[in-house]
């Protein structure tokens, strides 16, 4: 089966600005690809070279068709900044939209899609950020895209409304519908990418199932315990590797089954264990350890301030992809 996007040391540069740095992935027809990052990676300009929207080095196919010649009834894009027309009810913005293709979804059928049936004739501009979104996402699917490209559906979004796009997308994804989203929030990412690559100063460090990945670079499950007194009032003798910070004791590579020995442990050297916390290496975790010093460096950075947003006086500030 053919690639649904394939991407060869894709470059893009701004002045002396590199945005991308040789950026190769493909991804099979009917997956849906997580691509992830702080901010100023390169996540929108990839997404721009991949639907034909900016210039860039390399190559890049759709279906093994080059992007600007690939048949636009087969492609869904939400970019991350897309305003439409405010005064347009959602089912008129809907409606407009599904004018522009020649075989559409029933506006009504996407609203209930996307939960916006009781704000249907609601001003775009009337709605809130979450629903301006949701409608935002809609437009992306009136032509039953063969490809749908988000580029983060779902900032702005409430929970609750969240998770109801989650399942949205989880169903055109076994219809067959080929995904690529770009996001900040690994636990959608975590849900409803086959696979996720992590893009860090325009190049791709790592790509691989979210399984695989927390694997590979998530590090060691975490007990933290509130303790009384203060564990470094006493001396331990635990063979797991152990942090100390205030009245907290994290307490490194262990197993559900084995808390309670710890616990026990912890007792015997006059230790009350006043809370207990578990968890798991998450994609969070990931993230941090792959693009952490990438992470580091996009603290305090504003909306809209990068080549990423197409402004390219913002070459000389800071701002997120």
């Amino acid at each position: 089966m053919t690639d649904a996007i394939v991407a060869e040391d894709v470059r893009r540069a701004y002045g002396d600005t590199v945005a991308l740095s040789g950026v190769s992935l493909s991804v099979p027809a009917g997956e849906v690809f997580a691509l992830v990052g702080p901010n100023g990676a390169g996540k929108t300009t990839l997404v721009r070279s991949i639907t034909g929207t900016t210039d860039y080095e390399g190559s890049i196919a759709l279906f093994g068709d080059h992007p600007r010649t690939f048949d636009r009834s087969r492609l869904g894009l939400l970019p991350q900044d897309f305003t439409p027309h405010e005064r347009l009810t959602a089912q008129e913005l809907i409606a407009y939209y599904a004018g522009l293709y020649d075989q559409t979804h029933p506006p009504g059928q996407i609203l209930t899609d996307v939960g916006l049936t009781d704000s249907a004739e609601v001003p775009y501009e009337d709605l809130s950020g979450g629903q301006q979104r949701r409608a935002c996402v809609g437009t992306a699917l009136v032509n039953d895209p063969d490809l749908l490209i988000l580029d983060e559906p779902t900032t702005g979004i409430d929970p609750a409304g969240r998770r109801h796009l989650w399942t949205l997308l989880e169903e055109l994804a076994e219809t067959g519908t080929t995904i690529l989203l770009t996001t900040h929030y690994m636990a959608e990412a975590e849900r409803l990418a086959d696979r996720v690559g992590l893009l860090a100063d325009g190049e791709l460090v790592a790509v691989d199932t979210p399984a695989a990945l927390i694997d590979a670079h998530g590090g060691e499950t975490r007990l933290t315990v509130e303790t009384t007194p203060a564990p470094n009032a006493v001396s331990l003798d635990l063979e797991y590797r152990t942090a100390v910070s205030g009245t907290e004791l994290v307490v490194y590579d262990v197993g559900p089954t084995e808390i309670g020995a710890v616990v026990d442990r912890l007792a015997a050297a006059g230790l009350e264990a006043e809370s207990l916390t578990w968890s798991e290496p998450s994609l969070a975790d990931v993230y941090l350890e792959l693009a952490g010093e990438s992470v580091e460096g996009n603290i305090g950075r504003s909306e809209g301030q990068t080549p990423e947003s197409g402004d390219l006086d913002a070459l000389t500030t800071e701002g997120p992809s």
